[in-house]
């Protein structure tokens, strides 16, 4: 739908904030539009027309008047939710901050460790990649947290939230081992695992993600990781030294993408 004042990307945006206020995945909105999930997050992109009958239709789902929408003084505060402008408690939960789960990240962590800790590449920095992929491939396929844990970007790549304290802390408790090691003339942090990780606490799915990255990624030297992390699209977008929006894994394309659509869009 070709418009005067707004750019597709413009559209694209109000499109996503509006959804993100509504409190609905990419997945859901994309079933109501009787759409893709692809298409519509190359919509959310602007890299995607939408015409005359799909832009009805995302007025009638996500409540918005065409007019605000097109408007100069669009905000998102101005949009009315359905219950009496209150945004309902499943709502509430979908759209908060991701929240750690400790013994979650503990077992993810242990389970990555005890495939690969014995792999001479795989120091500290590599550890903090395999997470972020993993946490960030899951999050792009079930639209739901795996350990919950907040990444920033940093200069050498994205690292968990206050993850020295929880290393420390599985440190002393005869979790993990902390050594120090020569590689390729260089000092580097490895970690030992000291007990094997609680494989009941990990559903089948987030086991296939785990596996997944470590078969990919942890033969990998930490500059070919960090050149790889650097270009997916979370990292791109993200300010330095900013938390990294779970969100911007829908828009990866290909090969960071882990969805493997095979339609057109």
């Amino acid at each position: 739908m070709t418009n005067s004042y707004l750019s597709q990307k413009q559209i694209g945006k109000r499109i996503a904030l509006l959804r993100n206020h509504k409190g609905l995945s990419q997945e859901e909105l994309a079933n109501n539009m009787n759409i893709s999930r692809p298409s519509l997050a190359q919509i959310e992109l602007g890299n995607r027309n939408i015409s005359v009958l799909e832009f009805q239709r995302f007025s009638n789902i996500l409540e918005f008047s065409l007019d605000h929408f097109l408007s100069s003084s669009f905000s998102i505060t101005e949009i009315k939710n359905t219950d009496n402008n209150e945004i309902s408690e499943e709502n509430k939960i979908r759209i908060s901050e991701p929240t750690l789960k400790i013994k979650k990240f503990n077992n993810v962590l242990l389970y990555i460790l005890e495939k690969c800790a014995g792999k001479p590449n795989v120091n500290e920095s590599v550890i903090y990649k395999l997470l972020y992929f993993a946490d960030f491939n899951y999050y792009e396929l079930y639209e739901e947290h795996l350990t919950g844990a907040k990444y920033y970007k940093l200069p050498f790549g994205p690292i968990p939230q206050n993850i020295q304290i929880i290393l420390n802390q599985m440190i002393k408790d005869d979790k993990l081992k902390r050594i120090k090691t020569d590689y390729h003339k260089s000092k580097q942090i490895r970690y030992i695992p000291l007990v094997k990780s609680n494989l009941t606490q990990l559903k089948a799915s987030e086991k296939d993600i785990l596996d997944t990255v470590i078969e990919q990624f942890s033969n990998w030297s930490n500059d070919a990781l960090s050149n790889y992390a650097h270009k997916d699209i979370p990292w791109i977008v993200t300010k330095d030294k900013q938390e990294i929006n779970y969100e911007l894994a829908l828009y990866r394309e290909v090969p960071y993408s882990v969805r493997n659509y095979e339609e057109v869009i």
